[in-house]
């Protein structure tokens, strides 16, 4: 049996005299997130210029209380991606959730709801609005709550 071998990539954490004062304000402050006041504290301890501390990740990680993966994480990234990618978030490139209503969709319900209510009624309900979207294969699915906050953000005042 032969055995692998496993190359181990050490990432070297070292601040410019800019950049440690960043992260010291930063810290000081105390009001930002505390994912990021933590990558802070990790970039300054793990700093093995001449102004650092040049801890060891044992220490880090029992100082800061913290888990290996994140101390590996932010010595990679400062790397791999810079120092200003370790302390801001990552945008996400899609929403959470895709928007049922498009651009297309959203003014056909515009209209439906501007238009004459069913027989028997005053005006258009969300619940028949909802009905009435799914009815006309508008959209294939749609709550009555969804449908609300589109026409809340189009200040449509007829609901």
């Amino acid at each position: 049996m032969v055995a692998k071998e496993i190359i181990v990539k050490k990432y070297v954490v070292r601040l410019s005299d800019d950049e440690r004062q960043q992260v010291t304000t930063l810290i000081r402050k105390g009001s930002s997130l505390a994912q990021r006041l933590m990558k802070a504290r990790i970039l300054l301890k793990a700093d093995v210029s001449e102004a650092g501390e040049g801890w060891s990740d044992t220490q880090i990680i029992e100082a800061l209380e913290t888990s290996p993966s994140m101390v590996y994480r932010v010595r990679k990234q400062l790397v791999e991606e810079g120092f200003e990618a370790v302390l801001s978030r990552k945008p996400r490139a899609t929403p959470a959730v895709p928007r049922i209503f498009d651009g297309e969709k959203e003014a056909k319900l515009i209209a439906l709801a501007c238009s004459e209510p069913p027989k028997g009624r005053a005006r258009w309900t969300l619940r028949l609005l909802e009905n009435k979207v799914v009815e006309l294969n508008i959209v294939d699915r749609a709550s009555d709550s969804t449908i609300g906050r589109t026409l809340k953000k189009t200040f449509s005042s007829r609901i």
